[in-house]
């Protein structure tokens, strides 16, 4: 997987890519260059003592060391950029088309393991490609290089390199293969501590509420445990690698001197040719260590690519048609906004049971259309289904007469104002959270929307106004605040169709009644579709429909559902007295 990753991203920078293999190549070849003009002074001018021509060498040295040391730099340069480069595309890639997933594939792949495989697994493909191109491949020209230079100062001792490079890959072959289950597995590691880490930050008031801190560190404690026991494992492996190469470099320097030293006593070699082979036998075995420290990063990276195409594979499950449609009032500028259900089904994979079945309804513009039921009865999963956030797995969501699949997902979201159940607010101030769906909003607009949410005057007491900072997921504000801002945010949009889910149960029952009465005059053109809990929320409601377990068990105004439906009746008497609901 690492290397078609490679392939697609690296693309775009061949010519970088080869840049750095040019100037590599150089150096590498001023590099092997040098041990032999050094031989040379020391065997004709030195020994000869002549002065002039070991300064005439002297110098080339010096400027092939300084053309060295350039095309180095350079290269360096270009290969940190180009890596750089790629780490930051692949990220891009991945939060682009995770952009695209449904429910189903984020829950499929965890949103700790999504950070992860963004962050750190996208990390560690980008130091093997800065590594590769400032180290790595050195390695091939040096090792290839260093062999044919070590055969032109002397052939007999080059054998030596049959014996000790093979045995330096053996080596590092039976511990890499040790290595690569144990980066798997510390990929998985560092998913499982994120998701401990992310959830216990989320619910620190609750466990602090239960008085739970000693239980969650444990837990911490053992997730952390866990990473440090793989990490060790995977360190000692490390550490077996390093003194192994060392040892057969420095046994094979022994030999090199031991039999050199018997050549030139025989006179079959001179001192500079042998101070010159011990040169290439060292840059041999450096490039096979440079090579290992290549071998101890690259099964981490083969991890984390995969992990990485695993997402980039994925196809998200809601995906635009190939033709979209257009409404047909749409162009005529008609009244926009109906919305019809037609026998929806909604299935999880894999599932037994289907968590809706057979619904049916319609909200038309001017009206609001309310669903009620119990808990787990799929309310909030029926208004996924209209801006497509899941796909119906059996009948058709229809809005403005034309199927939600069938439609422009740019076209189909800028008619929709959700207010999710959980209400999150971004980073940044409350003008910017309020402008997320216009951003051209005026001021006026926005405490226009803001009035209506019954949020103007708690906007107003925040030091800086519409300018007042907000805190990602907005922890500074309180719930009823993040909720009514959640409001002001979706009517700041004037869309087609509005989608409260649930969004009125953090405020209390007087707030929630003047929002409800400012709300009327607001979206008096659009269709309102409210998912809601508290019976008061929905009892004046154009038209209610009541879910159990996933059908339809009713559906009508207030007072017709009181004598209809026995399950809008056990509702309603659970919240209100019988005069209350009568009222």
């Amino acid at each position: 997987m690492l290397v078609p990753l490679l392939r697609r991203h690296l693309r775009p920078y061949r010519g970088a890519v080869v840049a750095v293999l040019v100037l590599q190549l150089l150096q590498t070849a001023a590099t092997l260059l040098l041990p032999s003009l050094n031989a040379d002074i020391i065997d004709r001018g030195v020994a000869a003592g002549d002065t002039g021509y070991i300064l005439r060498v002297g110098a080339v040295m010096l400027a092939i060391s300084l053309a060295q040391v350039g095309c180095a730099v350079v290269a360096v340069l270009f290969g940190a950029r180009t890596a750089m480069a790629l780490g930051r595309d692949v990220r891009a890639a991945l939060f682009t088309h995770v952009q695209g997933f449904s429910a189903q594939e984020v829950g499929h792949f965890g949103a700790p393991s999504l950070i992860t495989r963004t962050t750190n697994d996208v990390q560690q493909v980008q130091m093997v490609v800065l590594f590769s191109l400032t180290l790595m491949v050195v390695a091939p020209f040096m090792l290839v290089g260093g062999v044919v230079m070590a055969l032109r100062e002397d052939v007999v001792l080059s054998g030596l390199l049959v014996v000790s490079v093979p045995t330096l890959a053996v080596i590092i072959a039976l511990i890499v293969r040790r290595m690569v289950p144990h980066f798997r597995v510390m990929q998985t590691r560092i998913d499982r501590i994120n998701g401990v880490l992310r959830e216990q930050i989320a619910g620190v008031r609750v466990i602090r509420a239960f008085v739970r801190e000693r239980r969650e560190t444990a837990r911490f404690a053992e997730a952390s445990t866990e990473l440090m026991r793989t990490s060790v494992r995977i360190g000692r492996l490390m550490a077996l690698m390093f003194p192994a190469v060392l040892l057969v470099m420095n046994v094979t320097s022994v030999a090199v001197i031991w039999f050199g030293g018997r050549r030139i006593d025989s006179g079959e070699m001179q001192v500079g040719a042998l101070i010159a082979f011990l040169s290439y036998i060292m840059y041999i075995l450096m490039a096979v260590l440079m090579a290992t420290m290549m071998f101890v990063m690259v099964p981490r990276a083969v991890v984390a690519s995969e992990r990485i195409t695993a997402v980039l594979d994925t196809q998200p499950s809601v995906r635009p048609p190939a033709r979209p449609v257009v409404p047909a009032g749409a162009a005529a500028g008609s009244a926009r906004g109906r919305l019809e259900l037609r026998d929806v089904e909604f299935r999880y994979p894999g599932a037994e049971a289907a968590v809706l079945r057979g619904v049916s309804l319609t909200a038309l513009p001017g009206r609001t259309t309310a669903i009620i039921g119990s808990t787990g009865s799929g309310k909030t999963t029926l208004l996924n289904l209209v801006p497509r956030l899941a796909e119906v797995t059996g009948g058709a969501v229809l809005v403005d007469g034309v199927d939600v699949r069938d439609r422009d997902p740019q076209d189909l979201w800028s008619g929709i104002g959700l207010v999710p159940q959980k209400a999150y607010l971004f980073g940044g101030t409350v003008a910017s959270n309020l402008r997320y769906g216009k951003p051209d909003a005026t001021e006026d607009e926005l405490w226009h929307a803001l009035a209506v949410a019954q949020a103007r005057d708690f906007v107003e007491r925040l030091a800086g106004g519409l300018d007042a900072p907000v805190t990602q997921g907005g922890t500074n504000l309180s719930g009823g605040q993040r909720q009514r801002l959640a409001i002001a945010r979706a009517l700041v949009r004037r869309p087609a169709l509005y989608l409260f889910d649930d969004a009125f149960s953090a405020l209390d029952v007087a707030t929630d009644a003047r929002l409800r009465a400012a709300l009327a005059p607001a979206t008096r053109d659009a269709t309102v579709l409210v998912v809601a809990q508290r019976v008061a929320t929905i009892r004046h409601a154009d038209h209610i429909v009541v879910l159990d377990e996933g059908t339809v068990v009713g559906a009508g105004t207030h007072t017709e559902l009181m004598e209809t439906s026995d399950t809008y009746r056990e509702i309603v008497l659970s919240q209100l007295s019988a005069q209350e609901a009568a009222a």
